[in-house]
């Protein structure tokens, strides 16, 4: 009986090297998975740890009585940690701390910002203008991941110190070019408006875990509510 002749050398090489091949993508889809995991999950809570932290000072703030001769007005409540609340009960994402600017090192602390350039933003208290917001749709809190949830209609709140800034969603732009910043200007003509009034615009990234366009939606003022002593919220938060 004859033997069988062994397998030549250079199968042997080639299984021994797609063996070691195949290890090394299951190692690396492993590393791929804790990085995907880092960036939407652990980023979250860090920064909502942050954010909680920054929304409590502002509060202990707003408790502070002035100091003799501070300026009054709504300018005094530009704080250092930030300048209020913003409410969409149609995100279910609860209270979001709004701070000054949109570099990535304010919005990954868990906050919104409004914008300082290109466009100045209004700032609610002001008689006209709008009033332009961004924040994470994806990781670092992600507090505009369901701003896809947000329709006409429904109610945005912006509370300060002294007063609840209720406004109702009149139009959205589902996609727009990142460059796009007629949609944060005084008058957003892309909306629909044409006249100067009272304006919110909402804004983040789309599609969902890209930063390719940009996703957009706005309001208008329809009424101002005074804070009582016990920061009674408006109808639309109850």
């Amino acid at each position: 009986m004859s033997r069988s002749a062994p397998p030549p050398r250079n199968s042997s090489v080639l299984a021994g090297f797609l063996s070691l091949l195949g290890e090394l993508l299951i190692t690396a889809g492993l590393v791929l998975a804790l990085f995907v995991a880092y960036s939407l999950w652990w980023t979250n809570v860090l920064a909502d740890r942050q954010a909680s932290a920054r929304g409590d000072e502002v509060r202990r703030q707003w408790q502070t009585a002035p100091a003799p001769g501070a300026p009054a007005g709504p300018g005094a409540l530009d704080t250092r940690d930030g300048i209020g609340f913003l409410h969409v009960p149609a995100m279910k994402n609860g209270e979001v701390l709004v701070k000054r600017g949109t570099a990535p090192e304010v919005l990954n602390d868990g906050v919104a910002g409004y914008y300082t350039e290109p466009v100045k933003s209004a700032l609610p208290w002001d008689r006209r203008g709008n009033f332009s917001l961004a924040a994470h749709r994806d990781g670092h809190g992600a507090k505009f991941h369901n701003i896809d949830k947000v329709k006409n209609g429904d109610a945005v709140v912006f509370e300060t110190r002294d007063t609840w800034y209720v406004y109702k969603v009149f139009a959205e732009l589902r996609q727009t070019s990142k460059y796009d910043v007629d949609v944060l200007a005084p008058v957003p003509k892309e909306s629909g408006r044409t006249a100067p009034g009272r304006y919110i615009t909402l804004t983040t990234c789309t599609p969902v875990y890209t930063s390719k366009f940009r996703y957009v939606v706005w309001g208008e003022l329809v009424r101002t509510q005074q804070v009582d002593a016990k920061r009674t919220p408006p109808a639309e938060l109850r």
